[in-house]
């Protein structure tokens, strides 16, 4: 459904991203912040998901300065790489990157930020630190290391109560410090419940929820 596109960062920077249009007038953008395993399989299905729903939605490869095109696979090896690089990378140049996303679909409207794992996290310094209308946020996993921003749009976040890389502890005191910030909690459920390719992980009713409470909140927020 979707296409391959080249964008320009800011500092001269360029990178592919995966660009999903919707059919007829677009009813806002959204950038879509990848896990940390890239712009796979699974992430071009949500910002397809978002297209069939009107948005116009681009997921940037955030790890290009680092691999470009990298795709890594849900195992063991996949996982060590990705916490390698992801660990590593500087949000500064990152977060450039997204405004360059963003700045690609501006013509679409009012633009939001959502974004998975490593995503997660983006789309939190996004939302404090660039131009956006409306965040939100799938368990991302160092957000609550940054308790101490300022947001400046409207944002949800979802997470399961079994998550470990956000565990409940955590996200009570990013609730405290961060009381603008809208947690929809999902009992019984693990991180990553959004992606159906996991199996292991998956959790349907919770990302069937999760994904009626974000549309409403867009529509709310971009239209």
């Amino acid at each position: 459904m979707g296409t391959t596109v080249s964008l320009r960062a800011s500092d001269g920077h360029q990178l592919n991203a995966y660009l999903a249009e919707p059919k007829g007038s677009p009813r806002g953008g959204i950038v879509i912040g990848m896990e940390m395993y890239g712009v796979n399989g699974y992430l071009k299905t949500v910002c397809d998901k978002y297209a069939v729903s009107g948005y116009c939605a681009i997921a940037p490869a955030l790890f290009d300065r680092t691999e470009p095109d990298l795709v890594l696979p849900y195992d063991t090896n996949g996982m060590r790489r990705g916490k390698e690089i992801s660990h590593k990378v500087d949000y500064g140049e990152v977060l450039n990157d997204v405004t360059a996303a963003a700045e690609y679909i501006r013509s679409a409207g009012k633009t939001a930020i959502s974004g998975y794992c490593f995503g997660g996290t983006i789309t939190w310094l996004a939302a404090c630190r660039c131009q956006f209308d409306a965040a939100i946020a799938y368990y991302g996993s160092n957000m609550c290391d940054f308790p101490d921003e300022e947001v400046r749009c409207p944002m949800i976040s979802h997470v399961g109560d079994l998550d470990t890389a956000v565990p409940p502890g955590d996200v009570e005191m990013f609730k405290d410090r961060q009381p603008k910030v809208n947690w929809f909690i999902y009992k019984g459920v693990r991180h990553g419940f959004d992606s159906h390719v996991r199996p292991e992980r998956y959790n349907i009713a919770a990302s069937v929820l999760a994904w009626e409470r974000s549309q409403a909140f867009l529509a709310k927020n971009i239209g």
